[in-house]
């Protein structure tokens, strides 16, 4: 373990370094940065699920390397036996969360790569694995810096930004999907302000957005939820930049919980509603929102904060972690190919469809 203080540079969210896979520890923050190596499938598991390591991005990219990690100590086997443990070890991490459609596409992926490959030694194979983990790896960070090409643009001098829990560089291995247009902009020298929803039950937007975009020096603001819509009709908000977690083929797309309220907000008054999505995070093959998993998450997520009681004791409690907002109320999608705007389905298809199945 690594530990260091919040005051020192934010290290990156993950690691695949000397062997093993090192994990930034985003439930610590932002009183501690702690930097950990998991030691097996089961840490990663348990690193995802408990949101540890989280971002529909960053989950697949460590789903990736938690798949080396099982089977690193796994390659005395046959090749057959090597093989039938992937698929199991695949199956057991893709269980972790629900909603992300990028935990399915990496492990797909993974499992691909290792069926094209004509190895017929298990550590031939593992090596095999390790490489495509580093493309995804890879692949995921120039995602982001496409995402904030394409989506910078839509930042102009003097306009305020609202944001939504966390799709910055802590959900992703890169600058981020929705902060990527914010950091370019910022490097660029334009002067804009941004305003962070904390983002009730776990804060996301408070622990997470709020604390990586101001030790980046930009402008941002914390406001609670229930403050968006009163800051937009002040006139404060040009412009609403989310992320999201699955976006089906007709534009509907899953994000962090509240998102459709800011969305309908935004519709009211006017103003721009832009979701940042790169295309690991498109699935052509779900046909619209309705389709879409929604992970329900533990009560006491919700009747606590802090580890502190916040309502009565055997209350009933909803704790879905997503909703869903349909494709009527969304502007346009940031992807790392260019700014999609409607119709969603076939102008999806056009520019994503060679990439195949849940992209």
């Amino acid at each position: 373990m690594v530990l260091q203080a919040a005051s020192e540079a934010l290290p990156a969210t993950l690691a695949w370094q000397e062997g093993g896979l090192h994990l930034l520890d985003q439930t610590r923050l932002p009183q501690a940065v702690v930097v950990e190596r998991v030691s097996g499938v089961e840490d990663v598991w348990r690193w995802i699920h408990e949101l540890r390591v989280r971002g529909a991005p960053a989950i697949g990219v460590a789903a990736a390397y938690g798949l080396c990690v099982a089977m690193q100590p796994l390659q005395h086997l046959s090749i057959e036996d090597f093989q039938s443990q992937l698929t199991q070890q695949a199956s057991f991490l893709d269980s972790a969360r629900p909603t992300a459609v990028n935990l399915s596409w990496s492990l797909k992926r993974m499992l691909a790569a290792a069926q094209r490959s004509a190895s017929q030694d298990s550590g031939t194979l593992y090596k095999v694995l390790v490489d495509e983990a580093m493309k995804i790896h890879a692949e995921d960070q120039a995602l982001c810096a496409g995402i904030g090409e394409h989506g910078v643009s839509l930042i102009t001098p003097g306009c305020g930004v609202l944001t939504h829990c966390n799709a910055g560089a802590l959900a992703t291995t890169g600058i981020g999907t929705a902060t990527a247009p914010i950091y370019m902009a910022h490097q660029q020298g334009v002067s804009f302000r941004v305003f962070a929803d904390e983002t009730r039950p776990l804060l996301q937007g408070s622990r997470l957005t709020a604390f990586e975009l101001q030790r980046s020096g930009v402008d941002v603001t914390l406001i609670t939820d229930s403050m968006a819509a009163s800051i937009m009709s002040q006139g404060l908000v040009d412009l609403v930049i989310v992320g999201t977690d699955r976006v089906a083929a007709n534009g509907d797309f899953a994000n962090k919980i509240g998102t459709l309220s800011v969305a309908i907000a935004a519709r009211h008054f006017g103003i721009p509603f832009y979701v940042a999505c790169p295309s690991s995070t498109l699935d052509l093959l779900t046909a619209n929102g309705s389709d879409i998993v929604i992970e329900e998450r533990q009560d006491h997520e919700v009747t606590h904060l802090a580890g502190h009681p916040t309502a009565p004791v055997d209350i009933k409690v909803r704790n879905p972690a997503f909703d869903v907002t349909p494709h009527d109320l969304v502007t346009g999608f940031i992807t790392e190919r260019g700014i999609v705007q409607q119709p969603f389905d076939s102008n999806f298809a056009a520019l994503f469809s060679s990439n195949g199945g849940a992209l």
